[in-house]
């Protein structure tokens, strides 16, 4: 069955699909959330994504370190339930937002956290669902989603093979049709060298589906490097200035780099081509431009080919240089002019 998401195919076949992650880089402004509709729809991004939660579905506003964020981390000694609080995304505000999605020509879906998430989706009637990497392992909730009918994008930071497998066989059991797995590193920033995108192959193998990256590195080169190992799909945190702060700030694209996201990932997934040797149609002239075998020097009617007379030179109009040696000591059957490309007839 073809993979589409709102009209856009996605596969081997055609350019990367890139998503922008809005997370709560709203910063809990609606203004904001529109703008970066509006920026990702301006760097060429195919869909740009939600969170759907409330503090209250994610956590408890309880005390303990269970309930903190981890040491060493980009929110060390924040309580979850108020990062959780700082980075949702008010339900009121999914309307409008999809809607200037609408406008933009840009697909806009989300991430829901719990069923209730997904009933409010419904009512939006969102083209898309995506499984974020935490909830890889909620099979209650991969089972509703999948039985929306609807694509199904999941996430796949920390899960072991039979953890993957727990959720693909959920999903397509549910009835998923279209099924998109992310290779993810769920540490915010993550490292390159903590990424192994080279997994991107083995799971497309394993599980039969298109695989993509959920990228939480700096820059844009570890994404163009997914493309070129068969990543389908790239999702990206987005956000409008990282020096404007926010909970998913450092480590999100500023709008110059999405739009370049797209571009080189594009450039990546062109130059994959076909295993070929030889000039391409392009590179005909280029034949031109190789060495041959040229008179250097006038030559009579009966002279020796010497080094003096005759050289290996640009253009290509004349004897491959494979042939040096052989004619080398040949005399000319006719006399020769400096510049004459040497062929066999013109031997003895």
């Amino acid at each position: 069955m073809m993979l589409n998401i709102a009209g856009q195919t996605i596969g081997a076949a055609h350019r990367p699909y890139i998503i922008a992650e809005m997370s709560g880089n709203h910063n809990q402004s609606l203004d904001r959330a529109l703008a970066l509709v509006d920026a990702a729809a301006d760097a060429g991004a195919h869909a740009i994504k939600l969170q759907t939660f409330t503090a209250e579905t994610m956590t408890l506003d309880a005390a303990g370190s269970e309930f903190q964020a981890a040491p060493g981390s980009l929110w060390t000694g924040r309580s979850l339930y108020s990062l959780y609080a700082e980075a949702s995304t008010p339900w009121e505000w999914h309307a409008p937002i999809m809607k200037r999605a609408r406008e933009r020509r840009i697909t806009c879906f989300s991430s829901p956290f719990d069923e209730s998430a997904v009933d409010f989706l419904e009512t939006l009637d969102v083209p898309a669902y995506k499984i974020a990497s935490f909830e890889c392992v909620d099979l209650p909730l991969i089972r509703r989603v999948a039985q929306t009918g609807k694509p199904v994008i999941i996430s796949t930071g920390m899960a072991t093979i039979a953890e993957i497998a727990d959720a693909v066989d959920t999903a397509r059991s549910n009835g998923c049709e279209q099924l998109i797995l992310l290779k993810c590193t769920s540490t915010y920033p993550a490292s390159p060298a903590n990424t192994n995108i080279r997994t991107i192959m083995h799971m497309r193998e394993l599980f039969g589906c298109e695989v993509g990256l959920s990228d939480h590195t700096m820059g844009i080169g570890v994404a163009v490097a997914a493309v070129a190992l068969g990543a389908s799909v790239i999702e990206k945190h987005f956000t409008l200035d990282r020096a404007d702060g926010g909970v998913d700030s450092t480590f999100s694209l500023e709008p110059a780099e999405l739009a370049s996201l797209v571009i080189e990932t594009e450039r990546a997934w062109q130059s994959l081509g076909e295993i070929r040797y030889g000039a391409t149609a392009a590179e005909e002239k280029g034949r031109l431009r190789r060495r041959s075998i040229y008179v250097t020097r006038d030559i009579a009617a009966g002279e020796e080919l010497t080094t003096e007379n005759i050289r290996r030179i640009r253009p290509g109009n004349g004897l491959a240089p494979k042939h040096w040696s052989t004619v080398l000591g040949r005399t000319a059957k006719t006399a020769l002019r400096k510049g004459m490309p040497l062929s066999w007839e013109l031997l003895d």
